[in-house]
């Protein structure tokens, strides 16, 4: 037992986070304007406390009927004046009735917990959009979605199980203490109170040791998991290389990590049932041993001794149940204290609080000094500066690591500027509201991702709401109606995960058509096209020009053909422009673009 004297020094620190997370939870339970609820509340404790009631008298009557039955005292007086087969008969109507206001109780409750956990579980789920972007690309997805999942279980079962089996053992037990010192000896309590005092902190004390091993299992399990998600998002990859079998085993080396920590928390639980049934036996013992020595000095009747052992049974049963409820308890504080950590993490990018809506009339964005890195110690932009008026199209060109897509992801501001300003028709974006921000500015991605859902349910995505013609006439704008048409079920085909089901071009079709359909005043490509083959690269080059017309474009591009009809093109290179001007121009200069277009020519030359 050396683990529990380690545990010791933190169980007090582990038991102010445990209140600290119920303390969370609480508000959900009694929500501030909402009467409804709070009546609820009341009415189901009401029936817990009545039926609890009812529970510690229904032995009373099994006692006196069988004292009724009692051959030396048949007569004999009895509660409230019933013959043995009336309070048999009693005793099963109060037994029905403890039941009964149990399940009362529970129906009562069912709508403040499944409220609660709905409210959570939208807050959670709220925030974890509202984290920036930094956050999410350091998280991994399968581990997210575990915690979050595993929250809202661990405050489901405490919602169940802390109100509805350790409030009601609780107040059992304070009952029967009171029925055992008025009608027996007070050594009877002594001996229960004590039994009770010793398997409470055994439980407790074990089952801290045990929680060390239950989150060392926790681990283990989210690290499968995540193995798992990242293994089957990335199919193809694994396809591609011939992997399966470097996954299976990857996958299979980190389920024996989990089943190595599952053995253990098997072992420890052995331990702690055997601990806990020696207890509350040797307390059973005791205490039906003094009552037998009562009924043999003609103290105590054979009803009282009946009574006795049916209160221990009473008792034991739910302190059985104890060890499994605090068990899964503490689990669920773990559970839920990670999912509030996570509730804790504070958005990086915020609105302030007066900001004001983004108005769009002409579309001008100016970028003005703006100096940015990801990291403290690495500059990625560097004093950028460029405008972009309305209508016109400005791309950004430069070699990989330039900071051309960083530009794309202040623009939408996923993240702040750290230095300058960037600005939409002489508004700050960060004096506006993102809502307003991220509504009126429309982005086509290098790799369209699209919803496991119909191909209707992704263009819609652009303008949930948007009426179907307009869908169709966005889908036909982006040469993708036919080809949807083609589909056995049409718009309401199923795209796959990820639009699995489509291919590249096709994908890419859809994106455009659902940021049509979003009709945005401004537009940022973000190398929309370089994922593509030559041909369909053409066919979509198109397809975006169209797009184009009349809203200020901001295009990132890898391919130099693509943006050779630029208003202007931007040349950043190491997060500085090194240059800018129109396609003609900058040949005609030959600095670096022109480096660049040449280099790019001469790839696409086939050698004879």
């Amino acid at each position: 037992m050396r683990h529990l004297a380690q545990i010791d020094a933190n169980q007090s620190d582990t038991r102010v986070q445990g209140w600290n997370v119920i303390r969370r939870v609480i508000p959900y339970l009694w929500p501030e304007g909402n009467t409804g609820v709070k009546i609820r509340v009341v009415t189901s404790l009401a029936a817990l406390f009545l039926s609890q009631i009812i529970a510690v008298i229904t032995p009373q009557f099994f006692s006196q009927a069988v004292d009724a039955l009692a051959p030396e005292d048949p007569t004999g007086a009895t509660l409230l004046g019933l013959g043995a087969v009336g309070l048999v008969l009693a005793y099963g109507f109060a037994r029905i009735m403890s039941v009964g206001l149990q399940q009362l109780r529970d129906a009562i409750f069912a709508k403040v917990g499944q409220g609660a956990l709905r409210a959570l579980a939208l807050e959670t789920f709220t925030h974890i959009h509202r984290l920036s972007m930094r956050y999410h690309i350091t998280r991994k997805t399968g581990g997210l979605s575990r915690v979050i999942e595993r929250g809202v279980k661990g405050v489901d079962f405490l919602l169940r199980f802390m109100l509805f089996s350790v409030g009601p053992l609780i107040l059992q037990l304070l009952l029967i203490a009171g029925v055992l010192f008025v009608e027996f000896d007070i050594w009877y309590l002594i001996v229960v109170a004590v039994t009770i005092g010793i398997y409470v902190w055994f439980t407790f004390a074990v089952t801290e040791w045990r929680v060390r091993i239950r989150k060392e299992m926790n681990e283990q399990d989210t690290d499968a998991n995540q193995k798992a998600i990242d293994s089957l998002l990335n199919f193809e990859t694994v396809k591609y290389f011939g992997a399966e079998k470097w996954e299976a085993d990857r996958y299979d080396a980190a389920m024996g990590n989990y089943m190595v920590a599952a053995i253990k928390t098997n072992y420890t639980l052995a331990f702690l049932n055997f601990g806990q049934a020696l207890l509350i036996t040797a307390g059973l013992v005791g205490v039906m041993v003094m009552a037998a020595i009562g009924v043999e000095n003609g103290t105590l009747s054979v009803g009282d001794f009946v009574l006795v052992n049916a209160y221990m049974i009473q008792l034991t049963m739910p302190l059985n149940f104890l060890g499994t409820v605090y068990r899964e308890i503490r689990q669920a504080l773990i559970d839920m204290g990670e999912m509030f950590d996570l509730l804790g993490q504070p958005a990086e990018v915020l609105d302030k609080e007066d900001a004001n809506v983004l108005k769009v009339k002409d579309g001008e964005v100016v970028l003005e000094g703006i100096h940015f890195g990801y990291d403290a110690k690495r500059a990625i932009l560097k004093g950028v500066s460029l405008t972009a008026k309305p209508g016109q199209t400005v791309a950004i060109v430069g070699s990989s690591g330039s900071g051309k897509s960083t530009i794309g992801r202040l623009l939408f501001r996923f993240y702040d500027v750290q230095q300058g300003a960037l600005r939409i028709d002489g508004q700050d974006i960060r004096d506006v509201t993102q809502e307003s921000l991220h509504a009126l500015i429309g982005v086509v991605p290098q790799d369209t991702v699209l919803f496991n859902d119909t191909v209707h349910y992704n263009i819609a995505y652009g303008r949930p709401g948007a009426p179907e013609a307009e869908i169709i006439a966005a889908a036909k704008a982006a040469k993708i109606h036919d080809f949807i048409m083609s589909l056995p079920d049409g718009y309401e085909t199923t795209v796959g995960e990820r639009g699995l089901k489509l291919s590249g071009g096709e994908k890419q079709r859809v994106g455009i058509a659902r940021t049509l359909l979003k009709n945005p005043p401004i537009l940022l490509l973000d190398e929309a096209t370089s994922a593509l083959d030559t041909e369909t690269e053409m066919e979509i080059q198109a397809e975006l020009k169209a797009m184009s017309q009349g809203r200020t474009v901001i295009t990132i591009a890898h391919r130099l053909s693509t943006i050779a009809d630029a208003d202007l093109i931007v040349v950043l290179e190491d997060g500085v422009i090194v240059e800018q001007g129109t396609h003609d121009a900058l040949l005609a200069s030959e600095g670096r673009y022109a480096h660049l277009w040449n280099r790019q020519s001469e790839d696409q030359v086939i050698p004879a």
